[in-house]
């Protein structure tokens, strides 16, 4: 080992006199040590440290250093290797070295500082041990290095490198003061070759390469292609560093964040959250799909930071899946006698749906895994469609809901929305049940005749399945993306029409038909729920009020004129009202109240509706027909007249194109039956006919006003008048035939409330008027006919 103090010695007697001139290729010895170099490529004229640690490597320092030259030739190994290389294992062309400085590390390595003197080739090797040692033919400069094509070349390749220098933080700025003061354009190119990052088999294709020109192409080209790499490795180091002063923005915030949070005690807060949808998730009884969707879900919430936007959509994803009633359904009522008696307290007739709420109980209490009936209740507006649906929740013992459908155009109201839209929530049917609570409630959906359609989708497409007995077992919401079970959810649906139903989903209700009420069923359902709401209502349910059965009536005949009970039921109210404002100023008498029909002007104004039947009907010329409107059944006048002329058929008041028709058919028929009815032939052509059907406002339209039209034609042109209180309906043909109607139930209660005694209807509706309760058409007497002529027969008393 070589003591510390005598390595400064040697440090300071071997420092070397880098200024001076290096020799003249032609001085160097013809034989020189050879050193292998592993990982390096030294070029002429360049110093490079170097360290020698190996024995071979250190006698040859040795040798060298015991000389008085100290020049020694390294050439590259050609690939890696372990151990000392062979003579094969070596290139052939290397760099003559001198050795400027060497110092003795306790570690008994080397190191050298070395100057690259001139190129040389190994001619032949010499010696093999204990080093390397060969003869060798110096290398110099070839081609035109002083030509116009190598100084512009120079120029190009000294300005690329000093730029590259510049930009490159892996560079000395030295270099570039150094570039700058080099004339020599081989050494330039050696300059950029040595300090450009190329590997070894690169580095040594320069130092091969004697031709100046050649070699400052080289190196401009390596220049190009770096400097594409700095700018490449500069754009991404940019990007790296925004990207991470970003990052490390964030992480400081949030890392300030979580102690704030700490300290306010919020972490316990979040890790608690986690742990109650958890073992709400445990708790729900979903289904395995579902639950393996929410339990990923949870997972997520656990990774997702709770600054994230995606920790609140998850987090509210969760809190509906644990809400839903996957498994929580209400004990069903079933006791049959108890279910009919709720449904006879809460509503006053509708016996066939009483009927059919009673048997499913009934089959309910045999098999307890039926599924529930898809009912849709069809009828004018305040016949009790909606609060029917209600009662029947209570006669089950289930909960109830509610949704309007009326003028909903979305698909999405029914489905939900995805969860990749911004404030996406579930379906209606999904909030309904969740608000319900149960997997088995009443559901009703009211106003299914009025759902609409655009661009966002048909809704009622998406009902299909909601109401499809064998595909709401596994519902699908677009918000949850999981199968809900409505199997056993007892849906009603409430229209006033069936026609404006979708056709594949009136197919799969059950449709039953709510008629209107008659005035006896409006009298009792007065008594019995209307005036006690509305006194309760107007509070004056304390103070004893009795309003005589003839006053209901004057209310029912003379102030409203509806299918339901909603009118009749403001109308009470409006009575209750003004009683209370009497209490209110003056106290209650004493006996109470008791309103009697002279006592109705006073409270409800002048009658709205006037009985004009007998007035208006009874006349030749004039006829009463039955007509179905959305809102029930009603009676209209169909007026004629006749005048001079050139036998003009004139139609007014609003008819359509199938109405007008029915009217040519019936002059038609009477024309050419106009000998047996007694009617001048003639008349036809000498008198302009005028039919008329009062409300010009109102649209009429359809075929059954057919007997109507032939009925008061007939009766104009003969000048019999038919009975006031004789109404009647039917579609007729050119061959004299009366063909069957629709709406036979709503127009005959019309007929009734209207005060008809008798009805004539096709032979065809026998059927239709069987099906109605006696009750309701008790009072009516029916006449049925098959032909035009014998309908004349029971209204003009003709005989054709």
């Amino acid at each position: 080992m070589t003591d510390p103090e005598d390595i400064i010695e040697v440090e300071e007697a071997l420092e070397p006199e880098l200024d001076e001139v290096l020799p003249d290729s032609a001085d160097l010895p013809d034989t020189m040590p050879i050193l292998p170099l592993k990982n390096t490529v030294i070029f002429p004229h360049l110093l490079a440290p170097l360290l020698v640690n190996t024995e071979r490597s250190k006698a040859l320092i040795d040798a060298v250093m015991s000389g008085t030259q100290r020049y020694m030739l390294a050439v590259a190994v050609k690939a890696p290797v372990d151990g000392s290389p062979s003579q094969d294992e070596l290139h052939r062309t290397g760099t003559v070295l001198r050795v400027a400085k060497m110092l003795r590390f306790p570690d008994d390595s080397y190191r050298l500082l070395v100057q690259g003197v001139a190129r040389a080739r190994v001619d032949a090797f010499t010696q093999d041990d204990p080093f390397f040692s060969g003869t060798l033919t110096p290398l110099a400069d070839e081609g035109e290095g002083e030509s116009v094509e190598a100084q512009a070349l120079a120029r190009d390749v000294r300005d690329q490198f000093v730029s590259l220098v510049s930009e490159s933080s892996q560079l000395s700025d030295e270099l570039q003061v150094l570039a700058m003061n080099l004339e020599e354009p081989s050494r330039l190119a050696d300059l950029v070759a040595s300090n450009l990052e190329l590997d070894i088999s690169a580095k040594q294709v320069f130092l091969e390469e004697l031709d100046v020109v050649d070699r400052l192409r080289k190196a401009r080209d390596e220049l190009l292609r770096a400097g594409e790499a700095s700018r490449l490795e500069s754009e991404i180091r940019e990007h790296v560093q925004t990207e991470m002063g970003r990052s490390q923005r964030e992480y400081m915030l949030r890392q300030q964040l979580d102690h704030i949070r700490r300290e306010l005690g919020e972490a316990e807060d979040e890790e608690a959250e986690v742990e109650t949808f958890r073992q709400k998730i445990d708790a729900a009884g979903m289904p395995e799909e579902a639950l393996a969707q929410a339990e990923r879900e949870l997972e997520r919430l656990e990774q997702t930071p709770p600054a994230a936007a995606e920790h609140g959509v998850i987090r509210s994803y969760l809190e509906w899946m644990t809400d839903l009633p996957w498994s929580t359904t209400s004990e069903d009522h079933l006791v049959v006698s108890d279910a009919r008696a709720i449904l006879d307290e809460d509503h006053y007739g509708l016996e066939k749906v009483k009927d059919r709420i009673v048997e499913y109980i009934a089959v309910l209490s045999l098999k307890k895994d039926l599924r529930g009936p898809i009912l849709c209740f069809v009828g004018p507006p305040g016949t009790g469609k909606t609060s029917l649906g209600l009662s029947i929740a209570r006669a089950l013992g289930r909960k109830f809901d509610r949704i309007s459908l009326g003028g909903v155009r979305d698909e999405a109201e029914i489905r939900g929305h995805r969860r990749t839209y911004i404030g996406s929530l579930p379906g209606r049917i999904v909030q309904g049940l969740r608000k319900a609570g149960t997997r088995n409630p009443v559901f009703m959906l009211d106003e299914l005749d009025k759902v609409g359609n655009d661009y966002r989708g048909d809704p009622s497409s998406a009902l299909l399945e909601v109401l499809d007995p064998e595909q709401n077992g596994a519902f699908s919401d677009h918000y949850l993306e999981v199968p809900f079970d409505l199997s056993q959810v007892l849906f009603i649906a409430t229209a006033n029409v069936q026609d404006t139903i979708h056709p594949a989903l009136r197919d799969r209700m059950e449709v039953i038909e709510l008629p209107g009420y008659t005035e006896e069923d409006k009298l009792e359902i007065a008594r019995r729920f209307l005036l006690p709401r509305q006194m309760r209502e107007n509070g004056i349910a304390d103070i004893a009020l009795e309003i005589p059965e003839p006053t209901l009536r004057t209310i029912i005949a003379s102030y409203t004129r509806e299918a339901g009970v909603r009118n009749l039921e403001r109308e009470i109210g409006a009575v209750c009202r003004k009683l209370a404002r009497r209490v209110a100023e003056d106290g209650a008498p004493d006996g109470g109240f008791k309103i009697s029909r002279e006592d109705l002007a006073e409270f409800l104004g002048p009658i709205k509706v006037e009985p004009d039947l007998a007035e208006r009907a009874g006349q030749p010329g004039v006829a009463v027909g039955l007509a179905w409107t959305p809102v029930g059944g009603d009676i209209l006048f169909v007026e004629s007249t006749q005048m001079p002329g050139k036998g003009v058929l004139k139609l007014t008041g609003s008819l359509g194109d199938v109405m007008r028709e029915s009217a040519e058919a019936a002059r038609t028929w009477l024309r050419a039956h106009a000998t047996e009815l007694g009617i001048a032939t003639d008349l036809f052509e000498k008198q302009d006919i005028h039919v008329h059907v009062p409300q010009g406002a109102v649209p009429k339209d359809g075929p059954s006003a057919g007997v109507a039209m032939v009925t008061a034609l007939a009766s104009l042109l003969t000048g019999r008048a038919p009975a006031p209180d004789v109404a009647m309906t039917g579609e007729i043909t050119l061959r004299g035939k009366v063909l069957p109607v629709g709406g036979i139930k709503e127009k005959v209660l019309a007929a009734k409330r209207a005060g008809i005694k008798k009805v004539v209807l096709p032979e065809a509706n026998r059927r239709d008027v069987e099906e109605i309760q006696v009750e309701l058409v008790s009072g009516l007497e029916f006449e049925y006919v098959g032909r035009i002529d014998e309908a004349l027969g029971h209204i003009l008393s003709l005989n054709v």
